[in-house]
């Protein structure tokens, strides 16, 4: 399974269920990352995607803890247990899992990538992403040059677990 996030330099991912920053080409990575795949989310982070509605091209699953909860368009489950059974009909490395910070938290043990859009800027946030440069099981296998957008510098990394 993958992960795929934008943080800036403190792992920040959000502030009041938005983006700390929308950046074209983070954006065209994560749709060319994405489409045709599956995708898991929690409720906030679907609610924050423009008309509250499923991410177009993608098999959408939504975990959230609300039992009356029902989206059109996509697939909801009530608990971690529930969204990995689901996941049992899909390749693992056909899974990206978007977040928000919580449903990072529950999938990050099971997760063996990440692609992290690392911002070199710090935002006032309230939702982060774990920080995997200080965990001994993920190891940075992949980095692009520094890219920039207008003042912004920012680079494309990719995070892999390491095999016990």
């Amino acid at each position: 399974m993958n992960m795929i996030v934008a943080a800036d330099k403190n792992w920040g991912i959000g502030y009041r269920n938005r983006l700390l920053v929308s950046i074209p080409e983070d954006m065209k990575f994560f749709r060319s990352a994405t489409e045709g795949n599956v995708v898991v989310m929690g409720r906030k982070t679907l609610e924050s995607f423009p008309g509250g509605r499923p991410l177009g091209n993608r098999t959408n699953i939504v975990l959230t803890k609300n039992q009356d909860y029902r989206v059109r368009g996509a697939v909801v489950c009530h608990s971690l247990e529930e969204v990995l059974k689901e996941l049992e009909a899909y390749p693992s490395e056909k899974v990206y899992v978007i977040g928000g910070s919580s449903i990072y938290e529950q999938f990050l043990p099971l997760c063996n990538v990440a692609h992290v859009t690392k911002i070199d800027h710090a935002y006032e946030a309230d939702a982060y992403f774990p920080d995997i440069d200080r965990m001994p099981e993920w190891t940075l296998t992949g980095e692009s040059e520094e890219k920039t957008y207008f003042d912004l510098e920012f680079t494309f990394c990719r995070y892999e677990r390491l095999e016990a």
